[in-house]
């Protein structure tokens, strides 16, 4: 082991911990807070094409789900989602991105058949939602207020959905 390395990883592994205590904490991953993502066209689970942009943002609050029928951490987050869909989901989108990653639209379509979730679900299958919503693998989690408006990004099981929900539903700040 080279010298200071076994200090720097503990530091590490303190600022991970550290973190990981917070009730709620955007990760630096994906999209920055404050930012609008850039326009994607996706299909619908019939194959027709939606633009997430026109459809849902900017015009209120909406969660993005990266989502895939394989991803054991998304299953994970199930419970979660739908708690938070249950009481949000009058004020908020649920919106569910099926990347296209070793699987079809054909497939999601029966996966959603034979475990229906209460989500609207859509394919990705150019890839199109990725590239703008800079997602950098499924369970990956988008929260944006009513402005179009990054207020939560976030991966893994551990994440706090009422709680990042939530942020988009805060008061804006009034200007002077």
């Amino acid at each position: 082991m080279r010298p200071g390395i076994g200090n720097r990883q503990s530091g590490i592994a303190v600022v991970f911990a550290l973190v990981a205590a917070l009730p709620l904490a955007a990760q630096d991953v994906g999209l920055d807070i404050g930012r609008v993502p850039a326009a994607a066209t996706v299909q619908d689970l019939d194959g027709q094409p939606v633009d997430l942009g026109a459809q849902f943002i900017g015009r209120k609050p909406v969660l993005f789900e990266f989502w895939a029928t394989w991803c054991e951490i998304c299953e994970a987050l199930l419970p979660k989602m739908s708690a938070a869909q249950t009481r949000y989901g009058s004020q908020v989108e649920f919106v569910v991105v099926g990347v296209g990653v070793n699987q079809s639209r054909n497939t999601m379509r029966r996966h959603v058949e034979r475990h229906p979730m209460p989500f609207r679900f859509y394919f990705d299958n150019a890839g199109a939602a990725v590239r703008a919503f800079l997602a950098p693998t499924t369970s990956y989690i988008v929260v944006l207020d009513a402005r179009g408006r990054v207020v939560y990004t976030g991966v893994g099981e551990d994440q706090n959905i009422e709680a990042a929900v939530a942020l988009a539903l805060r008061p804006e700040p009034r200007s002077r």
